[in-house]
């Protein structure tokens, strides 16, 4: 047996062996593989996750390079979930990956959360917000949401207790997130994918606490994090 790259992982109090046993047998879905996803598929990957599917139907452009860290110059052109794929297997080896190129819809996103131990929502619109969540609580898996828009992050757990309904009932008038063609600081994406990636690892080792309830929200500017507590809203409570 070679050397073992996890091992400062495993020294870690809380975590140990049987968090790397169980990430090392978690299954995330990572939907959109762009600022956010890009840095936590990194994360997750170098971190010992067994398994990651990403799914996007977008094409990597040269705007995308400066945040969207799995991609390089040559990458232009090539579908971003064939390109991360290719880099993913890079940094781990032994990393099943399954590259789902379809955007994500009510239609489909039961059947790509099947199996899963948690999904990270990384899209830019409330129509696939809501389709992630929507699946996501029907089979109660853990969504680790996060957003970002200029220097702005936001990240949170939605479980079964605090959903995406409940703190957005309807989509915000300017789209968190929305950063497609808009202005957006790129290591404030790293930031807050790199969170999105810890929260899941919690949320599928059992170790440490969530951000189930609370939503994490980041100041760029002046690199400072505030947290606000989000509650079930009273129309959830009688769905």
């Amino acid at each position: 047996m070679g050397p073992d790259p996890y091992v400062r992982q495993r020294a870690l109090g809380g975590f140990g062996p049987e968090g790397q046993r169980a990430l090392s047998e978690a299954a995330v879905v990572v939907v959109g593989v762009g600022g956010l996803g890009c840095p936590a598929a990194l994360a997750l990957a170098a971190a010992g996750v067994g398994e990651l599917v990403l799914v996007d139907s977008d094409h990597v452009s040269i705007t995308n390079l400066h945040r969207q860290t799995l991609y390089g110059p040559d990458d232009v052109g090539s579908l971003k979930v064939v390109a991360a794929e290719r880099a993913l297997r890079r940094i781990a080896p032994g990393l099943r990956v399954t590259a789902v190129s379809e955007r994500l819809t009510e239609a489909s996103a039961q059947g790509l959360l099947c199996g899963s131990d948690a999904v990270l929502d990384c899209t830019d619109n409330f129509e696939a917000r809501y389709a992630v969540a929507d699946a996501a609580a029907a089979s109660g898996v853990p969504v680790v949401w996060g957003a970002v828009q200029g220097w702005h992050g936001q990240v949170t757990v939605f479980d079964t207790a605090v959903g995406l309904r409940d703190v957005f009932p309807e989509p915000p008038r300017a789209e968190l997130g929305a950063c497609e063609g808009g202005a957006v600081m790129g290591p404030v994406c790293a930031q807050v994918g790199s969170a999105m990636a810890t929260e899941a690892i919690k949320a599928v080792t059992g170790a440490g606490e969530t951000l189930a309830g609370t939503i994490a929200m980041l100041d760029g500017r002046s690199g400072r994090w505030r947290d606000i507590a989000v509650a079930r809203s009273r129309q959830a409570v009688g769905r």
